[in-house]
């Protein structure tokens, strides 16, 4: 439980699933990023849901039981469901669930208590089957790798473009790996700690740089249609015309002009994603990215921040922020997992059982030890 920023291990009664519920019994439970800012910005976070149009986001003042990246097994059924699987099998499911107040989002909403616990209730609709070739372990990371494969999904990168991953930490990883099995052959890594860095080779990343050292954008062979500054665009501008007013023919040069519009021969920068989620993250992107990049925020900054528009607008900077996934995307990871496609084995970095959830809390304070901590109530382990 998680109340005014202190996490307890309290005994409640085992919850009754309703109307089209199904009660889990929890294997394993990720710890995630938004659960270490909601220990102690909750009130922050739910301010802002509330305005967006879920006033049920969790607060400090609350009993909130955490936990949204779990796979359990079938314990018991409730009214009104199909029972499409027998008790006893594995499956993982979408943590949001109907209830009599409306939908709620499993972990984080006091009125839908998540898998730090030994049992929970999900919607049947919302569930399915883990592969056999997947362990607990890789399966409770479905839900973080549906978040990088809708981002992935968003960043609609082109055949040929790079993408640029700031910030390596599990969501960043996750980017990197699902970027991977998408096939883009131009995938560099940003972050300031060596020991994320080589989790980012281990994943995918073809060049991976530390910023205080190497440019992100100066660490890999630009596209021939990528255009770093406003002059070079001029540039292309003036040498462009020069040439195509110079071709005799019938075909005027503006239908040549569009016609390579068409065929993806004007300039564009690269994919960048950034997934720190800090103040000044997206403007130092928007000012050192190339002209025409498209940047996909997947960090969540939880304070207010600035950039400049002036700046992306001379730049032609493309700016699209993305939140969660759909139940499409969701499958999609699951079995992309299971065939072998995208391996998390390397974001997986230690294992508590719920006495050991605080210790694993102060542990991903590091970045140097941790990525991804799973929590499994049956462990008596105390520290990762």
């Amino acid at each position: 439980m998680c109340e005014q920023g202190e996490l307890t291990v309290d005994d409640v009664p085992e919850p009754t699933p309703g109307k089209g519920q199904v009660l889990l019994s929890v294997t394993r439970t990720g710890i995630c990023g938004s659960d270490l800012h909601g220990r102690h910005h909750a009130d922050l976070v739910a301010d802002v849901a509330e305005q967006a149009g879920y006033p049920h986001l969790m607060r400090m003042d609350q009993k909130i039981v955490m936990g949204h990246e779990f796979v359990g097994t079938v314990a018991e059924y409730g009214p009104g469901c199909h029972k499409r699987w027998k008790p006893g099998t594995r499956v993982v499911a979408l943590p949001m669930i109907d209830s009599d107040t409306g939908p709620h989002l499993l972990g984080l909403s006091e009125k839908a208590p998540g898998a730090y616990a030994e049992k929970v209730l999900v919607q049947e609709s919302m569930t399915m089957p883990v592969p056999d070739s997947l362990s607990d372990d890789e399966a409770a990371l479905t839900e973080p790798m549906a978040v990088a494969w809708h981002a992935v999904r968003r960043a609609e990168i082109g055949r040929g473009q790079a993408a640029v991953v700031i910030g390596c930490g599990p969501i960043g990883l996750a980017v990197i790996a699902m970027l991977k099995a998408s096939g883009v052959k131009k995938i560099v890594a940003s972050d300031l700690s060596p020991r994320r860095r080589d989790l980012a080779r281990q994943v995918g990343a073809h060049v991976v740089v530390d910023p205080r050292e190497t440019d992100p954008f100066d660490a890999y062979t630009p596209g021939r249609n990528e255009i770093r500054s406003v002059s070079d665009l001029v540039g292309v501008a003036l040498d462009t015309m020069g040439k195509l007013r110079m071709v005799p023919g019938p075909v005027p040069w503006w239908h040549v002009f569009r016609l390579a519009e068409k065929l993806g021969e004007v300039p564009a920068g690269p994919v960048v994603f950034e997934c720190v989620g800090v103040p000044g993250m997206i403007d130092q992107i928007v000012t050192t990215a190339p002209l025409r990049s498209r940047v996909v925020v997947v960090g969540v900054c939880m304070e207010p921040d600035t950039f400049r528009p002036s700046m992306a607008g001379t730049k032609e900077i493309d700016l699209r922020f993305v939140f969660g996934y759909d139940p499409g995307e969701f499958r999609d990871t699951l079995h992309m997992m299971a065939d072998g496609k995208v391996d998390v084995t390397p974001l997986i970095t230690g294992t508590v059982g719920l006495d050991g959830v605080d210790a694993a809390f102060t542990a991903l304070g590091d970045p140097e030890v941790h990525a991804k901590i799973l929590i499994d109530p049956s462990s008596d382990a105390v520290a990762p």
